[in-house]
């Protein structure tokens, strides 16, 4: 587990809050609009009672209504939100004939300035990653701010709301968000209020940034860090995009916290099939201390640290597009002439031909039932050869490994033999483990210890794409033929699939496609067992576990798809070696 650091809990409950929104009719003032954001350079204790009122009522806003037109050419069309003393409206630019944005707040708010001097920095910045400001006006007793409008965009909001994103798309987000970021910050400028609500997500499948600068000095929001404030935001964003939850305890943006208490899960282990990278990534944003994924990486501090990150992943392609098969042929209700047109003259209906009457009478009761006895008989007589050439199939032996019996010249087919287990390891080669303390309870011949595996949410089958399999790697002491192992297991249902490998060393790491297959079997009960074709003379056999069955929460893990191999694959020989 990572712990955050104190930045990162700020941001989360700077971020937290939900934009209190109402219509024009119903917009009220600032104390009833709920409790505004306050500067952190001015403290309660340095007004009175009366300067306070007094400062309110000088920041009070005008009374706007919608209609209203600034500089006769924006008119007012919606209130969207209304808080802490200013105002955000959607209007109409009569002059361009578009539609905008405007922030509102009179000349004498405490934060007037600021919002100015924010809006006119960020329109020299001209990158089409970032939602442009077109006009920052002083204007007798009001200071306004004009921004793009885009009609065809969708929030991030809205888009968590229907569920995580596929990879592909938290990788475009991600990527488009740390460069637009880091090339801000080169410029001088900070964001300092990136939240699902100011990244926005076109039509043509763009990410734009709303809010540079304007959104933080519009709420007084400052920080001692602001690289670093930023960088969390966009590991805070990415997370939630993998796992439609909000990497913190508290509720926000419609999304749901993590468990009090657990620290920072990586996005990996709260939901099964995310991509391994992007979750290292996000950790890798949001920790304090550095990642603690396998790999160990360094934490991003600033945006253009993250966006060095995600050049270094493999560039995640987009699903490929369901193959939706062509409708099927309709043959014409009429016969077609040369010229393509009906014949004249009505069609005469024609008739089907009459099935052939049944067999009638004793005779035919009689040869119906013998048919049927007859197909009854060979497909009896087929499976059973079919069963006795799979299961009766045994290869051949040389003469000195085969015994032969007392009192006759026939060989005698070979007993096989348990074999020892001398040593283990834990296999995960994607560099995560599941317990490795715990691999020598599955060959300690106690019953009741066991090896278990992490809980899942998806399953039986596990997902390549975040994990292809769990596994344990098998010492036997000296090289041996193997024939069959068998596997005891703690959770039955739907089914199990585990694979056998004949390795060349005790290694965690070893690639599966340097190894020969022994064999495969799949299960939905608590015992396994696995045969070979022909013996596979191996001393490390890998026990490789691809789909696991779901099972109860207990006293280790969550309900989920999981499993605890109770003894190891017992390997037996072809014969006394």
């Amino acid at each position: 587990m990572a712990e955050r650091s104190t930045s990162a809990v700020d941001v989360a409950r700077e971020s937290g809050e939900e934009p209190q929104t109402a219509p024009a009719e119903q917009a009220t003032a600032d104390a009833k609009a709920g409790a505004p954001e306050r500067d952190t350079g001015h403290e309660d204790t340095e007004h009175s009672e009366e300067e306070k009122s007094e400062a309110e009522a000088a920041a009070a806003p005008p009374e706007l209504h919608s209609g209203h037109k600034l500089a006769r050419r924006y008119r007012l069309e919606e209130c969207l939100t209304r808080l802490d003393g200013f105002s955000s409206w959607r209007a109409v630019d009569e002059k361009l004939r578009r539609a905008v944005g405007v922030h509102l707040l009179p000349t004498a708010h405490p934060r007037a300035r600021e919002v100015l001097a924010a809006a006119r920095s960020t329109a020299l910045l001209s990158d089409p990653r970032f939602v442009q400001v077109l006009d920052a006006v002083e204007d007798d007793d009001l200071v306004y701010v004009v921004h793009e409008w885009l009609p065809d965009a969708t929030e991030l909001t809205a888009l968590l709301a229907a569920g995580p994103l596929q990879a592909h798309e938290a990788y475009e987000m991600v990527r488009h968000v740390a460069q637009a970021m880091a090339a801000a910050h080169r410029a001088g400028l900070s964001h300092l209020r990136l939240n699902p609500g100011s990244v926005l997500r076109t039509s043509s499948g763009q990410y734009r940034i709303r809010g540079l600068a304007v959104n933080a000095a519009l709420r007084g929001v400052t920080s001692e860090d602001p690289a670093r404030t930023d960088t969390e935001a966009i590991g805070a964003l990415l997370y939630a995009s993998l796992t439609q939850r909000w990497p913190y305890e508290d509720d926000a943006y419609g999304l749901s916290g993590l468990p009090k208490g657990v620290g920072l899960l990586p996005p990996d282990q709260v939901r099964a099939g995310v991509h391994r990278g992007l979750s290292e990534l996000a950790v890798r944003a949001l920790a304090n201390e550095g990642a603690t994924a396998s790999r160990q990486e360094p934490p991003c501090t600033t945006p253009a640290e993250l966006a060095a990150a995600v050049d270094e992943l493999p560039r995640i392609r987009p699903p490929e597009p369901a193959y939706t098969a062509p409708p099927e042929y309709q043959a014409p209700a009429f016969p077609q002439n040369p010229y393509g047109r009906p014949p004249a003259g009505p069609t005469p209906p024609q008739t089907p031909p009459a099935p052939p009457p049944p067999l009638q009478g004793r005779t035919g009761r009689a040869l119906k039932w013998g048919v049927s006895g007859l197909l009854i008989v060979a497909l009896g007589l087929g499976s059973w050869q079919l069963a006795d050439t799979f299961l009766d199939k045994s290869p051949e032996k040389p003469k000195s490994d085969s015994p032969i019996e007392k009192g006759s010249g026939e060989k005698a087919a070979p007993t096989p033999k348990q074999l020892p287990v001398k040593d283990a390891t834990e296999y995960y080669p994607d560099g995560t483990p599941q317990h490795t303390d715990q691999v020598g309870f599955t060959y300690d011949g106690k019953s009741d210890t066991y090896w278990r595996t992490k809980s899942y949410a998806d399953g039986p089958d596990m997902n390549p794409a975040f994990k292809k399999g769990v596994g344990i790697s098998y010492d036997l002491g000296t090289e041996k033929n193997l024939s069959r192992a068998t596997i005891d297991m703690l959770y039955p249902g739907d089914h199990t699939t585990v694979t056998l490998y004949a390795a060349d060393s005790l290694s965690s790491s070893a690639s599966l496609s340097g190894m020969k297959k022994i064999a495969e079997n799949t299960t939905s009960g608590s015992k396994l067992t696995i045969k070979a074709k022909k013996p596979v003379k191996a001393r490390y056999v890998v026990m490789w576990i691809t789909a696991m069955p779901y099972a109860a929460k207990d006293g280790f893990s969550g309900s989920g798809y999981k499993h605890r191999p109770t003894a190891p694959p017992t390997p037996s020989a072809a014969g006394p070696r």
